[in-house]
């Protein structure tokens, strides 16, 4: 009993670790789902769906919310993404997003410009608006 317990514990807390949420400036009321969130960190779309534009916010290779993001919402690994961006800067056709270190990083930066889109784990505590959880 007391090990089935504790599995379904851990299990619960290694999920909610690994979820991986996108923000967006409290302003924005644009509904976004996960094709569309895709295509702006893919550099396909250069505004949100209500028109306004759009800068996406990375964060550092490695780093496990840019795993799972990378993993749930681009269906990529970061070696295929750094393939990708290397073939459309090479080309003059793209710039990957602005990379930042971490959660606090992309929380400041998003809470401050309403054109900003990031991702966190966590819910930003207010300071940015949660549009979608993968």
């Amino acid at each position: 009993m007391k090990k089935s317990t504790i599995a379904l514990v851990l299990a619960l807390f290694s999920s909610n670790v690994l979820a991986v949420n996108v923000v967006v400036h409290p302003s924005n009321a644009d509904a976004l789902d996960k094709t569309a969130i895709s295509r702006i960190f893919l550099g396909k779309a250069k505004s949100f769906p209500g028109g306004g534009s759009v800068t996406p916010i990375d964060q550092a290779e490695g780093s496990a919310a840019t795993n799972e993001f990378n993993d749930k919402v681009l269906s990529r690994s970061g070696s295929q993404l750094k393939a990708y961006w290397s073939k459309l800067v090479f080309t003059g056709k793209g710039t990957p997003p602005k990379k930042v270190d971490n959660d606090a990083a992309v929380i400041d930066m998003v809470s401050k410009n309403p054109d900003m889109i990031g991702y966190i784990q966590g819910d930003g505590g207010g300071a940015v608006k949660v549009v979608a959880s993968f």
